[in-house]
């Protein structure tokens, strides 16, 4: 019965495109009547058929191929395109006669574009196929698919009106690239349960399609449904930041907007760089975007950015957006447009003052064992993890991610952060080291990124420590623990369409005790200003930085500090230099101090009285014994202190002794 009806629904529709020509082929095929016309086709290759049925299916699509070449090559790109999906399943089907009528429909379908381009190239079916095969990885059985391949490349080779033109290599070409795909999307099926990789296997694809918008486009969108479905909002912000570059510097090479994908250069310093690789060749000939798709597309932006919390960045793409609506007279646009913005900044306030966003962690990670990690051998990358994730959480992830790829027994762990002699290495075992590291900012850095999400964007460089003694050992007194920082540089800034990097500079800056000292005591000062500086201070946040300050039973790191590099007998052993700047640094930490007991007395309520004075009185002691240590009676100086002291003072004092180190 169905083998009946779908018999009569295929004469019914020939017989309507026999006289309806005219009308399906208006607006070269762009009209309700034609895409009504293919979704029936579709509608009967999506559904399961008799082998009959499929192959008179496939006899009415070879005569609407020669019937409408307008439509099919000349009109909206998405008429071939689709049927280019469903053709390319019946290639991949266990049916060796379906599979067979699908190459012939696919080879027609290559040669009527080339004959329609006056036999120079088919360029249409050449991207819309990759297109498909990108979207049909997952269902795709290389072996049926393979064979399909091999077919129509005979047809091509055996058709003797084609012979004397380049139709046979280009058919070539595209199976070549058909089969690139394959073999990557294999190597996807290896590593779909490790996303790192599995980002990184399609940012490979992606990049080899640079210069050709479509296909870059469609693997961007794959990437980002990637990172969506493993909560990685942020990188699948920029993916679609990406993709809204390549519409902008495909308009801009249509004269229709001058300035291109650099309009994003305020947003991220990769997309630039990136994106402006689009080439006037093939690959720009089949698109057709419009600024429509380009505000569309910033509108799904806007949308992204929101739920990666990535509020600030809302602000700036809506700056490309509202000219568009202005111009347009579109008032709907403009209302929800700036609707979007106020709820944006609303929530942008309310998050500096509660310090409850976090935009994620980053992390060091090297891998060790060629026989295991292949060309990763000895590399390192930026590991980008979401919220709060900490080194343990990771640690646990990747162990037990190369514990199911390589066996328990053959992952080890390397907890130490220090530099690794591969030549004392197992090379049965695949090693993993990670670090904690935090970005890194030099005094320019922290002037020009006043706020908490401008050091979380844009970033690149990254710091972590390494303590050891001379003497060999990891810890040692104060005035024994020396300590390396090692400031990593990624190859592009985070976020990214991806959330590892590959590292690719390293620097060290040693320190001596005495520097160490100056830099965790900076430290503390910038913590404690910081608390300071907020509109509304958190009074909780408050009295925990000020009790790690000033009370008695925890006060060991400033004060065995000032024991171990004040006084005649001391200071002896130090560059003169480092221990006066250690003494400035010294005498604005108390100023913070002090100016935190004074926010502490505002706020604290009349049950915290006695609290509040136990902590002034512990400020006092503190002050009265690190005044003996210098030789000088600070708590005098405190008051004149205060008013002459700003941030910018107590970085420009402690920067030069430590290597102008700020993070």
């Amino acid at each position: 019965m169905s083998h009946e009806v779908g018999l009569i629904v295929l004469d019914v529709l020939g017989q309507y495109c026999m006289n309806f020509k005219n009308q399906l082929d208006a607006n070269d095929g762009d009209n309700p009547l034609m895409l009504k016309v293919k979704e029936i086709f579709i509608t009967i290759l999506q559904f399961g058929q008799s082998e009959t049925l499929y192959k008179h299916t496939f006899a009415s699509l070879r005569a609407l191929v020669n019937k409408f070449p307008i439509a099919m090559f000349k009109g909206s790109s998405t008429l071939v395109g689709d049927l280019c999906v469903e053709i390319l399943k019946c290639c991949n089907s266990r049916v060796p006669s379906t599979r067979n009528e699908a190459c012939a429909l696919l080879y027609l379908l290559m040669r009527s574009n080339f004959e329609f381009t006056g036999r120079k190239e088919f360029v249409r079916v050449h991207l819309q196929v990759i297109i498909a095969v990108s979207k049909l990885i997952s269902d795709a059985d290389s072996g049926r698919f393979q064979e399909s391949l091999a077919i129509v490349n005979n047809y091509a080779n055996n058709d003797k009106a084609m012979q004397n033109s380049h139709f046979p290599s280009q058919v070539r070409d595209l199976t070549k690239k058909i089969r690139t795909v394959l073999m990557a999307t294999a190597q996807m099926k290896e590593h779909e349960n490790d996303p790192e990789m599995y980002v990184d296997l399609q940012y490979s694809l992606a990049k080899s399609y640079s210069s050709t918008p479509e296909l870059r486009r469609t693997w961007l969108e794959s990437m980002a449904e990637t990172h969506n479905k493993h909560g990685n909002y942020s990188e699948a912000a920029f993916c679609y930041i990406h993709i809204a570059a390549i519409l902008a510097e495909y308009l801009k090479r249509k004269g229709v907007y001058p300035k291109g994908c650099s309009v994003f250069k305020s947003i991220s310093a990769n997309v630039e760089e990136d994106e402006k690789g689009v080439k006037d060749d093939g690959g720009m000939q089949d698109v057709q975007y419009t600024e429509e798709h380009f505000v569309d597309q910033l509108e799904k932006i806007t949308k992204a950015l929101e739920k990666a919390e990535r509020f600030e960045l809302i602000g700036e793409v809506y700056k490309l957006a509202i000219p568009y609506y202005e111009a347009q007279r579109d008032f709907t646009g403009l209302a929800a447009a700036y609707g979007h913005l106020h709820q944006a900044y609303q929530t942008v306030l309310k998050v500096m003052m509660s310090q409850k966003r976090w935009l994620g962690n980053y992390y060091r990670v090297a891998f060790f064992g060629a026989m295991y990690f292949g060309a990763d051998d000895g590399k390192q990358y930026i590991y980008k993890e979401p919220k709060v994730t900490g080194l343990v959480d990771i640690s646990q992830r990747l162990v037990s991610l190369f514990g199911n790829k390589f066996g328990v027994d053959n992952v080890e762990l390397i907890r130490d952060s220090g530099k690794v002699d591969q030549s004392k290495l197992d090379d049965k075992i695949a090693y993993i080291q990670i670090s904690f590291v935090k970005p890194y900012f030099d005094d320019k850095d922290l002037e020009e990124r006043k706020t908490e999400f401008e050091r979380s964007n844009n970033i690149r460089r990254f710091v972590f420590e390494t303590p050891y003694t001379k003497g060999g050992k990891a810890h040692g007194s104060v005035d024994q623990q020396c300590m390396r920082k090692t400031i990593l540089t990624t190859s592009h800034t985070f976020p990214y369409v991806k959330k590892r990097i590959k590292v690719m500079y390293e620097n060290h800056q040693e320190l001596s005790p005495i520097q160490v000292a100056i830099d965790e005591m900076n430290t503390r000062v910038k913590e404690l200003q910081q608390v300071t500086s907020k509109i509304s201070p958190d009074i909780k946040g408050l009295q925990l930085k000020l009790q790690g300050s000033v009370s008695v039973q925890v006060n060991a790191g400033p004060t065995a500090y000032a024991a171990a590099f004040f006084g005649k007998n001391q200071e002896k052993n130090w560059s003169s230099q480092h221990v006066w700047e250690l003494k400035q640094v010294f005498k604005y930490f108390l100023i913070a101090c002090s100016e935190c007991l004074d926010v502490n007395a505002k706020l604290v309520k009349s049950d915290q009285f006695e609290y509040h004075e136990k902590m002034k009185n512990n400020f006092e002691e503190m002050v009265q014994h690190i005044s003996e240590l210098v030789g000088e009676n600070v708590l005098e100086e405190l008051p004149s202190m205060k008013r002459k002291s700003s941030a910018s003072q107590v970085f420009s004092v402690i920067s030069d002794s430590t290597g102008n180190i700020g993070y």
